[in-house]
């Protein structure tokens, strides 16, 4: 299938169309705060390459930093759970992102993880910086070697690696944060009168989870989703079960991750 989505705008330096859409959806471009107290910001690549011992860099301590953040965060039991909210938010950032300019502007800035820098100790959603703006198609194809290959795929090893999570169990994480994008997407587009971009982006996702790393993770109707795993999030106190849950109701034990 031929995805043939609206051009609205050049894809500009600042990537202003994004502002209206939320903070999932904002990346910043300009300089700004591009260091943190402790010094300057890693790029998203360093973080995912650098998977030794903490003691080892500073590029596996701000993965792990932010683990240790969400997990403190949501007095979550076991860090293996504060492990995988952080990953899914992670993912629902970079979803974001792809969705929306490929669905406002028709392209994408290239999202290469040696040009994103993230501040890990930021609060809710993740602070990402890209350091250049380099257009590219919005097409599935290319909106897929974007986020599921260049940071998924890295982000995903490293987390089952450092917090044993299961590998089924993350890819419904990135599942459910690109239907989660695609809805809030077209609910902005519903309530601003933008038909075409609310229909770009369920064609868009609904072409995206044809992909081999997505299409066993759950079930797409329109922009509603229903895992077949479960992101652990009913584990926090006071948590319960997410909409698009495998559970409809927090089992009382689970032995193991419930990985589909």
């Amino acid at each position: 299938m031929v995805l043939l989505l609206v051009v609205d705008l050049d894809l500009d330096l600042d990537l202003a169309a994004l502002r209206p859409l939320g903070g999932f959806f904002v990346l910043r471009t300009v300089p700004g705060r591009a260091a943190a107290p402790s010094g300057p910001l890693p790029t998203l690549r360093e973080s995912y390459e650098n998977r030794t011992a903490d003691v080892h860099g500073d590029a596996l301590s701000k993965l792990s930093l932010r683990v240790r953040k969400v997990t403190r965060s949501l007095r979550a039991p076991e860090v293996r759970v504060g492990a995988s909210v952080a990953h899914q938010a992670l993912a629902a950032r970079l979803w974001s992102v792809a969705l929306g300019c490929a669905t406002l502007y028709g392209r994408i800035p290239d999202l290469d993880p040696g040009l994103l820098r993230w501040d890990a100790d930021s609060t809710a959603p993740d602070d990402l910086w890209l350091s250049e703006v380099r257009p590219l198609p919005g097409d599935a194809a290319t909106v897929a070697d974007a986020v599921l290959d260049a940071h998924l795929r890295p982000l995903t090893a490293a987390v089952q690696a450092r917090w044993r999570v299961a590998a089924g169990l993350l890819w419904g994480n990135a599942g459910s944060a690109l239907a989660g994008a695609a809805r809030e997407l077209d609910r902005w587009a519903r309530a601003n009168g933008r038909p075409d971009v609310g229909a770009g982006a369920r064609s868009l996702t609904a072409e995206l989870f044809g992909h081999p790393l997505l299409a066993g993770t759950g079930t797409l109707t329109g922009t509603a989703f229903r895992r077949r795993s479960c992101c652990l999030y009913y584990r926090v106190p006071g948590g319960g079960v997410c909409g698009d849950c495998c559970f409809t109701r927090p089992p009382r034990s689970s032995p193991r991750d419930p990985s589909g």
